[in-house]
């Protein structure tokens, strides 16, 4: 295999730009090599010096992102007074945070980081990122309540944005929010007379929680981490 790290992945993780962006830098000649104009598909080694437009950048510790599928019972919390804190479960080596709560009944999903801004920007309400669930209710799901559940519902002193929502079974649905209210999808089912049975979250954003089995986590692939970057800002 070739040695060295590729160089736009480099300038990635020194946090000047992402991977595409950084092809970019270098197509237009602004990335050195030990003085050398780079080229695409070069490689960066120990003791090499990559500048960007003329200053040094250097390699700097990769971020921490983890896709985490959270069992239910466990609490998004970092308390070690709380048996069902999620840190504990989990057990990672470096100290990391959950983006966003799954409340203790709750299954799927959880993005787990050491990048505060990261995580800022994915919680941000005005940003309106999207989060998709798998539902499972008491009731037939009818053809009213997923009209009702899209246009609109009013919970905790105000009516929620309009949504996305698709019947995938007999009493289950599909829904994806923009906006993240307390128990949100709870409320909403309970101002119809639905109760959720199993609520799962299964995609932040582009991350998706495909085959992930529960309790495990598995690092972001590079991709994955571009793309949230881009949509992001960052």
């Amino acid at each position: 295999m070739p040695e060295g790290t590729r160089l736009n992945k480099y300038i990635s993780e020194a946090g000047v730009a992402s991977r595409r962006a950084a092809d970019r830098l270098v197509e237009e000649g602004r990335v050195t090599i030990n003085g050398r104009v780079a080229v695409l598909g070069d490689r960066v080694s120990d003791g090499d010096v990559v500048a960007v437009d003329g200053k040094p950048v250097g390699a700097k510790r990769r971020d921490v992102i983890l896709a985490f599928n959270k069992p239910r019972g466990l609490t998004c919390t970092s308390n070690p007074d709380d048996p069902d804190n999620i840190i504990d479960f989990i057990g990672y080596p470096e100290r990391i945070y959950s983006v966003g709560r799954l409340d203790k009944d709750s299954e799927g999903l959880l993005i787990m980081t050491n990048n505060g801004e990261l995580a800022n920007r994915i919680m941000r309400s005005r940003a309106e990122h999207e989060k998709e669930y798998i539902v499972k209710v008491d009731r037939k799901v009818t053809d009213d309540f997923v009209r009702g559940m899209s246009n609109g519902v009013p919970i905790l002193d105000r009516v929620t944005k309009k949504c996305l929502v698709e019947r995938t079974g007999d009493k289950e649905f599909r829904i994806v929010l923009r906006q993240g209210l307390n128990r949100q999808i709870r409320r909403m089912c309970g101002h119809f007379g639905y109760t959720v049975l199993e609520l799962k979250r299964v995609r932040v954003m582009n991350v998706e929680l495909g085959d992930l089995p529960t309790g495990e986590y598995r690092d972001l692939t590079d991709g994955e981490r571009d793309e949230l970057f881009r949509e992001l800002g960052l």
